[in-house]
């Protein structure tokens, strides 16, 4: 594998990472302690963390909009 294809893997995969990082400081979680829980999952765990974020957030967001009349 080359440099230049080893440099696109890491980028691919470190995206979702650091899109959850920039979320996650933006968004408003009710409290400090599920801010800090996610924080710590997304960067302990890339890039799984930041996927697993997004899948949970959306599912979340559609629920939400769901209940709304």
């Amino acid at each position: 594998m080359s440099f230049s294809n080893l440099l696109l893997v890491f980028l691919v995969l470190f995206i979702p990472t650091l899109w959850a990082i920039v979320n996650i400081a933006r968004r408003d979680f009710g409290s400090i302690k599920k801010k800090a829980i996610w924080g710590l999952f997304v960067v302990f765990v890339p890039p799984i963390g930041g996927i697993v974020y997004f899948v949970v957030y959306q599912i979340k967001k559609i629920a939400k909009k769901d209940r709304q009349p």
